[in-house]
């Protein structure tokens, strides 16, 4: 079954299953681009052994985009045929981390208009940050409050929202209510 277009939410914490429920919503697509938004981290094997996992679990037939600020225009030069599963925006948060207020205000502004395309299908895996320890630096709690909001802006354009811990997925438009 081909999944219907629109924009789709997957959140949960670090090992949660996130960006296994993104890829299963999206196996019977026929195009699929995967957006790769984080550092390759050449030197930290343990992140290189969390990509190889993600490789291995992908379809062959998937294109890959690896990008970092520029995720915006990334997303809109992509066919209108081809879904897409952005991986994470966490990654493109962190690469606008040097940008001021107003800029970053104009960047997630830009962002949030590039995936309000109602013909495509647009699968997002959002990191929650904001339910461990509170970020020892002002950075770490900068990533979090620019996350926490974007997340927000991003929900109130979804059509559909899962949060996805302990390897269990909850549609969060069925039980939730917008607050």
């Amino acid at each position: 079954m081909v999944a219907k277009p629109g924009l789709v939410l997957v959140s949960g914490p670090s090992r949660g299953g996130k960006s296994r429920w993104a890829e299963s919503l999206l196996k019977q697509q026929a195009k699929v681009t995967y957006l790769a938004t984080s550092a390759n981290r050449p030197d930290d094997p343990s992140w290189q052994s969390r990509l190889r996992l993600h490789r291995e679990r992908r379809p062959q037939r998937w294109g890959l985009i690896e990008t970092t600020s520029d995720l915006p225009e990334t997303i809109t030069r992509c066919p209108k045929d081809e879904a897409l599963l952005v991986d994470s925006v966490g990654g493109f948060v962190a690469w606008c981390l040097d940008l001021d207020q107003e800029q970053w205000e104009q960047r997630s502004n830009q962002l949030v208009r590039a995936v309000e395309q109602p013909d495509r299908m647009v699968v997002m895996v959002i990191e929650e940050t904001g339910w461990g320890v509170v970020p020892a630096t002002p950075i770490g709690g900068l990533f979090r409050d620019r996350l926490g909001l974007l997340a927000q802006q991003l929900e109130t354009r979804s059509d559909r929202s899962w949060l996805v811990l302990q390897g269990r997925a909850i549609d969060l438009h069925a039980i939730g209510e917008p607050v």
